[in-house]
């Protein structure tokens, strides 16, 4: 998955939501004033609504807020700003943007496997709409972003409420120890909307374990490579024939370069981009992939 992320990145990157967190804030924003006028049930995500005729439902319940409306409320936006952000600048917008957009997708995927398992158990459709639609919102989908900032940087100490502190890996496990009660007390709905939500974080976790821990340092270095190689590319430049030209080394059936960890080379992965260390003794080269994550040779 992680060379298939790196493929849509390269055809895709350019179209990716910058500083995606603040929209989704916005959104936020848009549903507290909505609760407050109390029209918040007109977009919520209802699938037996949807299924006659409330369409606009599939996009609007992503308005829906993980909370409620409490003193509490602005540190709290605040805190989750923070951590999309820290997390786009880690991954990259791309990245941030599949998992964000695959959260509240696996959601809505979820809801309506659900409402298809309750009609087919009998389960009267308005009521299993309703239920449906008091339970889906993004508050997991936010657990999971907690939970992806708390495998990056496990060690960054936050002060809660600005007077505690407290490293963020022991608060990742609460929320998961609050999921975990959730899961065991709610019924067979319940839980599957909490498995979709956190399905994101599931599938990021297994396949991009290699972009999990990379400190601010490794990140701006990601970033200046990515737009190095874009701007050679945008240039035709090639090192082999001095800036000029190219050279097809694949007709010859020889590879150039060639990854010291996993050993992929430009004929095996022809997407891939390599590059030498420079903090290396030797001439070590490394795909993109373990070009910030390697331990280095001394």
């Amino acid at each position: 998955m992680n060379n298939w992320l790196y493929k849509l990145e390269r055809k895709f990157g350019d179209y990716a939501i910058l500083d995606l967190t603040r929209y989704v804030i916005i959104c936020y924003v848009i549903g507290y004033a909505l609760q407050y006028m109390g029209f918040i049930d007109y977009v919520s995500l209802d699938p037996y609504l949807i299924m006659r005729g409330q369409v606009w439902r599939i996009f609007t319940w992503v308005l829906m807020p993980p909370t409620a409306l409490g003193i509490f409320t602005l540190i709290m936006l605040m805190f989750y700003y923070w951590i999309g952000t820290s997390l786009e600048s880690t991954w990259g917008p791309f990245r941030y943007n599949v998992y964000m957009l695959g959260g509240f997708l696996f959601t809505l995927i979820g809801a309506f496997i659900t409402y298809g398992l309750g009609i087919a158990n009998n389960i009267s459709p308005v009521q299993l709409g309703y239920y449906i639609s008091g339970m889906v919102s993004t508050y997991y989908i936010n657990m999971s972003l907690l939970l992806a900032f708390a495998a990056s940087y496990p060690d960054i100490q936050i002060r809660i409420y600005f007077l505690f502190p407290l490293k963020i890996k022991w608060l990742a496990l609460f929320d998961l120890a609050c999921i975990i009660i959730d899961f065991v007390n709610y019924n067979w709905i319940g839980r599957s909307v909490i498995l979709a939500s956190l399905l994101n974080f599931v599938l990021f976790y297994f396949s991009t374990k290699n972009m999990m821990h990379l400190d601010s340092k490794q990140s701006k270095r990601r970033k200046e490579f990515r737009k190095a190689v874009n701007k050679a590319k945008r240039e035709g430049w090639n090192p082999v024939n001095g800036g000029v030209g190219e050279t097809n080394f694949s007709q010859m059936g020889i590879a150039k370069h060639k990854c010291a960890i996993c050993g992929r080379t430009e004929l095996t992965d022809p997407d891939m981009e390599f590059r030498f260390c420079s903090k290396c003794n030797g001439n070590y080269e490394y795909c993109e992939e373990h070009l910030y994550t390697h331990q280095h040779v001394q």
